[in-house]
């Protein structure tokens, strides 16, 4: 489940530290791999407002876990959030302000993909690392 969908529409709630949504995904996603779903957890995840959940999510799963990082430069976030229809209400300078470079968590966890990295290739990527094609 996209994090946005979970805190911006169930929730109506802005990103803050401490917000409602950090807990309800949590437990969301603890609920999915408590029944055995593959479970892909997506969204910008702010380190200092997620690391701590993330870091429980990872403890208490005790199957097979790959965390990725997409690597966006500002240019290229700004080039894809003008396709977007929240383009006319959150302005560059906002996002300016949102974005965090290489924002990755401190137990090093996650695989880095890079911006030169087609969609095709990420997905080849991923798959193979997860090895989901192949179940």
């Amino acid at each position: 489940m996209h994090q946005d969908v979970v805190r911006r529409e169930l929730l109506r709630e802005r990103d803050v530290p401490g917000g409602h949504n950090i807990e309800l995904i949590w437990q969301i996603t603890q609920f999915a791999l408590g029944h055995g779903f593959h479970t892909v957890l997506e969204g910008i995840l702010d380190a200092d407002r997620y690391g701590g959940m993330l870091a429980d999510l990872s403890v208490a799963h005790t199957g097979p876990q790959h965390w990725f990082y997409l690597h966006a430069p500002f240019a290229t976030t700004v080039e894809r959030h003008s396709t977007k229809p929240q383009a006319r209400e959150v302005g560059v300078d906002q996002l300016r302000s949102w974005y965090r470079e290489l924002d990755l968590l401190p137990n090093g966890a996650e695989t880095v993909i890079g911006p030169d990295s087609t969609a095709e290739q990420t997905l080849a990527r991923i798959l193979d690392t997860t090895q989901l094609m192949d179940h």
